[in-house]
């Protein structure tokens, strides 16, 4: 596949994503579209997905090859797991933890918060109770 053609498709896949068409989203993917593919900006369709609180369509990202601890953005955007903790979209926390999302993974390339640091940063208790749960622990503080 061109990579003009690949650039289409992960625009259509991201267009459909924003509609939440997820019959054009089947089939995108089956035309081989890339669940991983960034768009232009660099957002990846599995952190659209979780922040527009979309499991359903972060379900199908996944069993089509999304990797859920992939960050998106040019470093301005985080993990799919931490824009979902963010928000308190539970339902989408849940999806990516059960497609093996890392609920320690912090966002920035390492060195930014964790999804439970979110979560608990904007009173998501829900979404914290999941993450820890899921095996999710707090930042360690340094001893006084």
């Amino acid at each position: 596949m061109k990579v003009r053609q690949r650039k289409k498709l992960t625009a259509r896949l991201m267009a459909s994503l924003l509609r939440d068409d997820l019959p054009a989203m089947l089939a995108l993917l089956r035309a081989g579209a890339d669940p991983n593919a960034a768009d232009r900006d660099g957002t990846t369709p599995l952190y659209l997905a979780a922040l527009h609180n979309n499991p359903v369509a972060a379900r199908i990202l996944m069993d089509a090859g999304a990797d859920p601890n992939v960050e998106s953005g040019p470093g301005d955007e985080g993990t799919p797991l931490t824009g979902a903790a963010a928000w308190g979209h539970a339902d989408v926390v849940r999806a990516l933890l059960t497609h093996n999302a890392d609920p320690n993974l912090r966002e920035d390339h390492g060195v930014g918060l964790s999804p439970l640091e979110w979560a608990a940063r904007v009173g998501h208790t829900e979404t914290e109770a999941l993450l820890r749960a899921a095996g999710a622990t707090p930042a360690q503080t340094p001893r006084q």
